[in-house]
């Protein structure tokens, strides 16, 4: 199963050169007499590492320096900010009432920065987890304007925002599955068991815009309260970024007989590019937000995650890493169920995090338990490398 094809080696060979848009400083020490003594410091852009570390730095000091300006201007811009539901908890209607949304523009803005100055452009992998974060951000945006223009909750129409979606996902694994080797490209990898893996065929990259289309809903449904979401996505981009980084690698990957995709260890950067723009814009939503990130951004960050799962062969321990997301996503799916079925509600209020609102819970504790849960899953789905 670990066989490269011809396309792969090329990818392979292209990151192993470098050429990404920091290469011109080696390039330079290379070639300008006198540059002899800084060309070991400048080789480090080689590493995914360090780049990783710099898209972090440089993604986190974007938002904050530009976070301010970027606030001013949508509550400018918005006026009375994002509308708060009538139907959901009273509370909402005083404490979150004229906050400007659309925050994720500076999580966004951060994240191409970042990752137009340290990732390699010449990997293919890069540009598809951009294009549909970028895919899926304009179709957030797109939502949170009619609902600050209107204001009201109704936005983009369902059907079609997730039609939209849906392409965008099926070009995204379309082109996932021929970058890949047949027939690992269009099979489901097994945690847990060494080269056990079921080939879905062409059936499989509709499987893989399903992944991608239904993480990035679940992390819009997980945005209900300040700080609520962005943890666990910077937890799930951490957690994907040192997975990418070990599936990327011919030898860590053999170690740990988990299976080797040439090329996917440069998304260690994007993943490196969103853990510091999702600190710089934590900043801002800690409680009381300033900002909310709107589906904006919670739709572009969780299909970034999907897309990503999908390029390392890690969809099933999405599931796992990314349980919050589930969890929540279950839960309205129930509710609705419930009350169609049954005229009667599980929950108090969906999603849950709202559920436990209405139990007298408070929103520090709602948000500081779902990290700690988390954490904790992350921790369970990062486990399954070993366990092989």
């Amino acid at each position: 199963m670990r066989r490269e094809s011809a396309l792969q080696t090329k990818l392979r060979a292209a990151t192993a050169w470098g050429e990404w848009m920091f290469y011109w400083l080696i390039d330079l020490s290379n070639t300008v007499p006198g540059m002899g003594v800084f060309r070991s410091f400048l080789n480090v852009f080689r590493y995914i590492t360090f780049r990783t570390g710099g898209a972090m730095v440089t993604g986190a000091l974007f938002v904050f320096l530009f976070g301010p300006w970027i606030i001013d201007h949508l509550r400018l811009r918005q006026g009375k900010g994002q509308p708060i539901r009538s139907d959901g908890p009273q509370s909402h209607l005083v404490s979150k009432k004229g906050t400007p949304t659309m925050g994720g523009l500076m999580i966004l803005s951060g994240l191409v920065v970042s990752t137009l100055l340290w990732a390699n452009p010449l990997n293919p992998y890069v540009w598809i987890v951009l294009a549909v974060t970028l895919g899926f951000g304009f179709v957030g945006f797109y939502d949170d304007y009619l609902k600050v223009t209107q204001q009201n909750h109704d936005g983009f129409a369902g059907r079609i925002r997730l039609a939209i979606e849906a392409v965008i996902a099926l070009v995204a694994c379309y082109a996932l599955v021929r970058l890949g080797r047949d027939p690992f490209s269009t099979s489901l990898v097994i945690p847990f068991f060494k080269d056990i893996a079921l080939n879905f065929g062409w059936f499989f990259i509709v499987f893989g815009a399903f992944i991608i289309v239904g993480a990035g809903n679940a992390v819009n449904l997980t945005d209900g309260l300040d700080g609520l979401a962005i943890v666990p996505v910077m937890i799930a981009a951490a957690s994907f970024g040192l997975i990418a980084y070990l599936v990327g690698n011919a030898v860590f990957s053999d170690y740990l007989q988990i299976s080797y995709v040439a090329g996917t260890g440069e998304l260690a950067v994007l993943c490196g590019a969103v853990l510091g723009a999702g600190l710089g814009f934590l900043w801002f939503n800690a409680p009381p937000a300033s900002i909310f990130m709107g589906d904006t951004g919670s739709l572009a960050l969780g299909g970034m995650i999907g897309s990503i799962a999908v390029a390392v062969k890690h969809e099933i321990v999405l599931a796992v890493i990314g349980g919050l997301f589930v969890l929540e996503a279950v839960s309205v799916i129930v509710q609705v169920v419930s009350f169609k079925l049954t005229g009667k509600r599980v929950f108090r209020m969906a999603p849950i995090h709202h559920h436990f609102e209405q139990l007298g819970w408070t929103e520090p504790q709602i948000v500081i338990r779902f990290w700690i849960i988390s954490v904790m899953l992350a921790l369970a789905g990062l486990s399954t490398l070993k366990l092989r």
